[in-house]
């Protein structure tokens, strides 16, 4: 049984050319049955299936999860009122997470992405990664070529610092992603896979598969 109606996509759709709040009022009860409610349930789901496999993640909630639909539109040119996607991070701390440290994933008309590593974080947690990669050079760079990683999420990516600590420039000539203060992954797939029945399964096995490079980063934070 499929988790999401065709109306999810089809809402989002109409909601581009209708993002404001006249239009989202006279739908909003199509908006809590066929997108809210559904992928609320879907995320409870999935923290089911992943504290299956780590306690850290039991007692999360959905709504721990859950990014509302609302765009912050304080400091923003754009003042569209609502974005066109639904989003969520299953991690331990849920949204209050500093790195991604779980599975962070996205639902719009155009594809459904899914996303790991390490986002945003802390000064002295980045140099501690840093750090971390440079003394284990090996590793690292056996978890970043792993076949499966690379045909699912391809490269790391992630903002640089031109300039890094004197002791970690020799070990960056050999890793270039050591000059990296974020190191985040991510795949896309195409929208009508939202509407399939193994969704969930699809979404686990994307956690499982960059979930050792994510241990490796966790170590250091």
């Amino acid at each position: 049984m499929a988790f999401f109606s065709q109306d999810y996509l089809s809402f989002f759709q109409e909601l581009a050319a209708n993002n404001n709040k006249d239009w989202f009022d006279v739908n909003r009860k199509r908006y809590e049955k066929n997108v809210k409610t559904p992928f609320s349930a879907f995320t409870q789901h999935m923290i089911g299936k992943i504290s299956a496999l780590d306690p850290s993640f039991t007692d999360l909630l959905s709504k721990d999860c859950v990014f509302r639909i609302n765009r912050d539109i304080r400091f923003s040119k754009d003042k569209t009122p609502y974005k066109q996607m639904c989003s969520a991070v299953i991690a331990p701390n849920g949204k209050k997470s500093k790195s991604i440290d779980g599975v962070y994933f996205e639902m719009t008309p155009e594809h459904f992405r899914v996303y790991g590593g390490i986002y945003e974080m802390e000064k002295d947690d980045v140099l501690s990664v840093r750090e971390g990669i440079a003394q284990n050079l090996s590793e690292f760079e056996a978890l970043i070529t792993e076949p499966k990683f690379t045909a699912l999420f391809g490269d790391i990516h992630g903002a640089k610092n031109k300039i890094i600590s004197p002791e970690l420039r020799a070990p960056a000539q050999i890793q270039e992603l050591i000059f990296n203060k974020q190191w985040y992954f991510y795949t896309s797939f195409p929208a009508s896979t939202i509407l399939e029945d193994n969704l969930d399964e699809l979404l686990f096995d994307a956690f499982m598969i960059g979930r050792p490079l994510q241990q490796f980063f966790n170590q250091f934070i």
